[in-house]
């Protein structure tokens, strides 16, 4: 087995900027126009396609325009809303019970820190760190989703696959200007370049600093 193979600082600050540079014009990949639309998308969003999420959300917002429409929801219909999305019950259970306590515990308004958020039923340090920095503007963290979990362990940012261990190796190498947009510059390098099971490393713009670890 290979051994992993920790990239030196001064190579990771790079190979880092150089993907920023490439993948400058990549942005959140979720549709959105409120903090609680993106709430709902992100909750819908665990181990779903974006691009199936995005294609639902529309016609779920259409229905529900505020947290007291979601917290009164009837699960069933919410339901039939949802139901190409992955653990559909469970999540749609988890956006009505989130609804509610918004509205009894935080005036109907989404809150904005990450304590409040993290106590949300179906919100993870991923979602969380999501709604800050995306709807609120607040960068506390970097989202450590399944990409950012995989091309950290290749290009030796973090040996850890634990997302809050590899959140924390992150901030230590990341500069914070970089945190915004990270997780979806590696998820972008992910697809086009960096890809699970067959990486294109002959055309990969850090091929000559990243130790690839894992890579046969």
């Amino acid at each position: 087995m290979q051994q992993f193979v920790l990239i030196e600082k001064s190579k990771a600050e790079n190979a880092i900027e150089t993907l920023e540079e490439k993948y400058k014009n990549t942005k959140y990949y979720l549709n959105f126009n409120s903090p609680l639309e993106l709430l709902v998308a992100a909750i819908l969003s665990a181990q779903t396609k974006d691009t199936v999420v995005n294609a639902i959300t529309p016609a779920i917002f259409n229905k529900y325009k505020r947290v007291e429409d979601f917290a009164s929801a009837d699960p069933s219909e919410l339901l039939n809303y949802s139901k190409r999305v992955s653990f559909a019950e469970n999540k749609v259970k988890n956006i009505i019970t989130c609804c509610k306590i918004i509205k009894e515990k935080y005036n109907g308004k989404v809150p904005n820190n990450m304590e409040s958020l993290l106590s949300l039923p179906g919100v993870g340090r991923k979602t969380a760190n999501t709604i800050l920095i995306n709807a609120f503007g607040i960068i506390e963290g970097i989202p450590v989703d399944t990409w950012v979990i995989k091309l950290s362990y290749r290009i030796g940012l973090s040996e850890s696959k634990k997302p809050d261990e590899i959140e924390n190796d992150l901030k230590k190498i990341v500069d914070k200007k970089y945190w915004k947009n990270f997780a979806y510059v590696l998820k972008e390098h992910g697809h086009q370049i960096c890809q699970s099971t067959k990486p294109k490393c002959e055309i990969c713009p850090i091929k000559d600093i990243c130790p690839k670890n894992g890579v046969k």
